[in-house]
């Protein structure tokens, strides 16, 4: 087996260099935002994703790609401020659902008001045939059909 080192030609670091701002200004803005509501980063993305719906402990932690053990202490503390509350599945009741309470659904509506214009909406600069290119780039770029 041969291993191959290539190195990367200046448009390539460029999109990986946009991609990494794109990626760390949403972040600022939406931590910046959190903070206005006393909420890390991380509380106000799981409290965003309750906002759709009561999820499973284990789907949160997949969908912000961490430890189960992560989300537990994230919603141990939106407990505490009275703004999701744990559930038991009604079809099945091994499993744990995380659920926005009503306050929850209210702060999670604030924080989205409350975010920039780059977090609230990041793709508003491109016209929908835009977004649909980049939609197929990334997917490209991840394997995805």
């Amino acid at each position: 087996m041969t291993s191959r080192t290539t190195r990367a030609d200046a448009l390539t670091c460029e999109v990986v260099e946009l991609l990494g701002e794109v990626v760390g200004r949403y972040h600022e803005e939406y931590d910046r935002a959190a903070a206005g509501h006393a909420l890390t980063g991380a509380q106000a993305r799981v409290l965003a994703l309750l906002a759709y719906g009561p999820t499973p402990m284990r789907q949160v932690a997949q969908r912000l790609k961490c430890e189960p053990s992560n989300v537990t202490g994230i919603v141990d503390r939106l407990e505490a401020r009275g703004l999701a509350e744990r559930r038991p599945d009604p079809g099945d009741r091994r499993v744990k659902l995380a659920a926005a309470t009503d306050e929850g659904l209210r702060t999670a509506a604030a924080l989205r008001d409350s975010l920039g214009d780059f977090a609230r909406e990041p793709l508003a600069r491109l016209s929908d045939a835009d977004r649909a290119v980049l939609r197929d780039l990334l997917r490209g770029m991840l394997g995805a059909p």
